[in-house]
């Protein structure tokens, strides 16, 4: 099965083109978790958007933690942060509601098809910036295993905390059917890039702020 849309439609729909975006994220202070987030708001259809923010250490080391939060209204079934900027060999973060209960699931593929559990990286849901209500549902996670990745052979790839990076997103309108990580996710309806400044998104407190919201 591939994983695919037409890309001329997402185009007309979100007024954009497939080589991504410029840098368009903005700086938000997040007063229920007390982090620095850099946030992008990513259109998945016609005036909705799901919020992709994330905060990294700051002074950050080569390989660095780092949390991120996901805004989605309930009309999003799952969606997913591919930190590679594709959907093959990099981790994918998949998140979605089951009912009342928020869920992530770290993911990975290395050809176009259903992605699997990966091992290679780990999160932490975070008790404090985590819900569910009647119009959104949210996710806030620390990830180790997200900034620093293989991709093919020996390949490395090292996320840049002092500058923008390449990321991408994928919906889907479907829900999982379960609350198990490993719950099987539908073909996504949209997918699309951008690069996301993480120079403004540096926390000197990051640790303190992750024991203080877990």
């Amino acid at each position: 099965m591939r994983w695919n849309i037409g890309l001329a439609y997402l185009a007309a729909l979100l007024g954009c083109v497939s080589e991504g975006f410029a840098a368009d994220t903005i700086t938000v202070r997040d007063g229920e978790t007390g982090f620095t987030f850099s946030e992008y708001q990513a259109a998945f259809v016609i005036g909705q958007a799901i919020k992709f923010r994330v905060a990294v250490p700051s002074p950050a080391p080569d390989k660095f933690d780092l949390v991120f939060q996901i805004i989605a209204p309930t009309a999003v079934g799952w969606t997913g942060l591919a930190w590679g900027a594709s959907m093959v060999n990099n981790p994918l973060t998949i998140g979605w509601a089951s009912g009342s209960t928020p869920v992530i699931s770290v993911r990975r593929t290395s050809v176009r098809t259903q992605p699997q559990i990966y091992d290679g990286a780990t999160v932490q849901l975070l008790k404090t910036g985590t819900r569910v209500n009647g119009t959104h549902w949210q996710v806030t996670a620390k990830c180790s295993g997200c900034s620093s990745f293989s991709t093919t052979g020996s390949t490395t790839k090292n996320l840049n905390a002092n500058g923008s990076n390449r990321l991408a997103f994928a919906y889907s309108k479907t829900r999982p059917n379960s609350a198990s990580t490993a719950a099987m996710i539908s073909v996504h309806d949209v997918y699309n890039y951008w690069d996301h400044d993480f120079s403004t998104a540096g926390n000197p407190d990051f640790d303190q702020l992750v024991k203080n919201n877990s």
